[in-house]
C-alpha cells in the first residue's frame, strides 16, 4: 500500500541508510585476501622446498628437512626462533594490508549502494520493489530536496582516509610494474629464477584484482550519481502534463526552467572517476605516466623484436 506522507531530506537518506546497513555484502574479497596472505607467508618455504626437491623426494622427506628448508639454515635454535618471528611478521603484516584493502572494498560497495538505490527514488516501480520513498521531480521543491539528498549521500562514509588507502596502492602497484618491468628487460630468460620476481609477481596480480574492483565500482557510482537521463524523463513528464493541464502551465514551465539548470549543473560539477591522489597532482602523474609507459614500453618492444611507444608527450 502507497501512502502520501511529507518528509524531509533526513528520513529519506534514514530510509536509504538503513536498506544499505541490512544488506548482505559478501566476503569473497576477503577470502581472496586471505589466501594471498596465507600463501606469502609461506611462499620462501614453498620456494625451496619445490626448488630443492622434486616430486619424488617430496614423498621421503624428513622433518629434520621440512624443518631446514623452513629456515634457510641449519636448524639451530636461534635460527628456528628467527624463522618463526620472520614467518609471523610476514603473516600479520600482510593479513594487515589486504585487511585495510576490503575495508576500502566495502566502503566502496556501500557507496555503490546508497547512489544505486538514490537513482531509484524516482522510479515508482524499483522504489516499491527496494521498500524506499518515491516522489517526481513535479515541483520546485522537490527538486530542491532531490539535489540535496544526493549531496547527503555522496558524503556518507569515510571518504579521504578510504581514497588516500586505495590512492597508496595504486602507486605501490605501478612501482611493482616498473621493478618487475626492469628486471624482465634485464634478463627475461632469467626473470623467474628469483624468488623476489615471484613474489612481486604474486603481489601484482594481488593488487590488480582489487583495483580492478575499486574502479569497477567508483566508475559505477559516478554514473549512478550523474546519470542525466532521469532529469530529461523528468522534463518530458512535464512537457507532457502541459498538454493535459493547460491552465498550470506557468507552474510547470518555471519547474521545467529549474530541471534544465539542474542538468547543466551536474554536468558541469560531475568528474569522471579517479584514483585521488594521482590524478589530484598532475606533476605525480606526469612522471608515472611516462616512467611506467616508457618501462612497459621497453618490455613489449623486447619481446616482440620492433619498436612500440604506449605514450605520447605534447607540448
Amino acid at each position: 500500500e502507497c501512502k502520501k506522507v511529507d518528509m524531509s531530506v533526513l528520513e529519506i537518506s534514514g530510509i536509504i541508510m538503513s536498506r544499505v546497513n541490512a544488506y548482505q555484502q559478501g566476503v569473497g574479497y576477503q577470502m581472496l585476501g586471505n589466501v594471498v596472505t596465507i600463501g606469502l607467508a609461506f611462499f620462501p618455504f614453498l620456494h625451496r622446498l619445490f626448488r630443492e626437491k622434486s616430486l619424488d623426494q617430496l614423498k621421503s622427506i624428513s622433518a629434520e628437512e621440512i624443518l631446514t628448508l623452513f629456515c634457510g639454515a641449519p636448524p639451530v635454535t636461534p635460527i628456528i626462533i628467527l624463522s618463526i618471528i620472520n614467518f609471523f611478521e610476514r603473516l600479520c603484516l600482510t593479513w594487515m594490508f589486504f585487511f585495510m584493502m576490503c575495508v576500502a572494498e566495502r566502503t566502496y560497495k556501500q557507496r555503490f549502494l546508497f547512489a544505486k538505490l538514490f537513482s531509484h527514488i524516482t522510479s515508482a516501480r524499483k522504489a516499491r520493489k527496494y521498500e524506499i520513498p518515491h516522489f517526481r521531480l513535479k515541483k520546485v521543491e522537490n527538486i530542491k530536496i532531490w539535489l540535496s539528498l544526493r549531496s547527503f549521500l555522496k558524503r556518507r562514509g569515510p571518504q579521504r582516509s578510504v581514497d588516500v588507502v586505495v590512492s597508496s596502492v595504486f602507486l605501490l602497484t605501478l612501482s611493482i610494474a616498473f621493478i618487475c618491468c626492469a628486471q624482465v628487460l634485464r634478463g627475461h630468460k632469467t626473470f623467474l629464477n628469483d624468488a623476489y620476481n615471484w613474489e612481486f609477481l604474486i603481489w601484482e596480480t594481488a593488487l590488480l584484482l582489487f583495483l580492478l574492483r575499486l574502479a569497477s565500482l567508483g566508475s559505477e557510482t559516478n554514473k549512478k550519481y550523474s546519470n542525466v537521463s532521469i532529469l530529461l524523463t523528468e522534463q518530458i513528464n512535464l512537457y507532457l502534463k502541459m498538454e493535459k493541464k493547460p491552465n498550470k502551465k506557468e507552474q510547470l514551465t518555471l519547474v521545467n526552467n529549474v530541471l534544465k539548470l539542474s542538468t547543466k549543473l551536474l554536468k558541469e560539477l560531475d568528474t569522471p572517476f579517479r584514483l585521488y591522489g594521482l590524478t589530484m597532482n598532475p606533476l605525480i602523474y606526469n612522471i608515472t605516466r611516462v616512467v611506467i609507459l616508457s618501462a612497459v614500453s621497453g618490455v613489449i618492444s623486447d619481446l616482440l623484436g620492433f619498436n612500440i611507444r604506449l605514450w605520447k608527450i605534447k607540448s
